[in-house]
């Protein structure tokens, strides 16, 4: 009796240590995308930025500007739901399409702000990402119970920026600016940790898995480049 239980529970010790190596493995795989996005992404931007014809020409076509503000909603769309679907390669070539169009809407940041506040709204929410990542990773407390409120918190944001496009209120701009940076904190611990739930044991190397992690990558991409947007609102040094 006191051998089976033993076996059982060595058995058990095995696999709470498989998990974790697999889970390990999975979010540096995750990290990994997303890194290479924002490598792509800024070096696009930089690119565009560097060339005065082109972001000048860019930035004054607003027809251009919402179009690929569009067409880049419509990769998250389609990566997000329908990923299960698409080939593994087809599903990389969105990602780093979205990433290299999010470059040419970024670039107009260059035109606004000077490098150095730029780089310093970079590293803080580097930093900051890193800070709520871990803990996310790390912490025992379910945080999926703040997902609707999240969501809800996602939804009034949107909502707030574009009719605030319209009546260009400044304190309504600064509120929902405080107000987003809270928000992409809480969604980058919250986001870590429903990434670390994604992980399936056997699924190493599969095709799912690296679906999987693209979606994930994109996941966390898209809460570093806002957060990093609201910051720079905050940090930057107009020119």
């Amino acid at each position: 009796m006191k051998d089976n239980i033993a076996m059982k529970n060595r058995k058990l010790t095995i696999s709470d240590e498989q998990m974790a190596r697999e889970t390990q493995r999975f979010l540096v795989l995750v990290y990994a995308w997303m890194s290479f996005a924002l490598v792509v992404t800024g070096l696009t931007a930089y690119l565009i930025a560097s060339s005065p014809g082109m972001i000048h020409d860019f930035s004054n076509n607003r027809m251009m500007m919402a179009g690929l503000c569009i067409f880049e909603v419509a990769i998250v769309v389609i990566l997000v739901g329908g990923i299960k679907k698409m080939a593994e390669e087809t599903a990389v070539l969105l990602f780093i399409a979205y990433s290299i169009l999010n470059g040419f809407t970024l670039s107009v940041i260059f035109m606004v702000f000077t490098e150095e506040s730029i780089a310093t709204a970079f590293f803080v929410t580097a930093g900051t990402f890193a800070f709520m990542s871990a803990f996310g990773y790390l912490t025992k407390f379910d945080l999926t119970a703040f997902g609707n409120l999240l969501f809800m918190g996602l939804l009034g944001l949107v909502l707030a920026t574009f009719i605030n496009l319209h009546y260009q209120n400044d304190e309504v701009t600064w509120i929902a600016t405080y107000f987003g940076v809270v928000l992409f904190i809480a969604l980058i611990a919250y986001d870590t940790q429903k990434i670390k739930k994604m992980v399936v044991i056997g699924n190493e190397g599969t095709e799912e898995e690296k679906k999987e992690a693209i979606v994930g990558a994109l996941t966390l991409y898209l809460d570093f480049i806002n957060l990093f947007l609201k910051f720079l609102n905050i940090f930057g040094k107009r020119k």
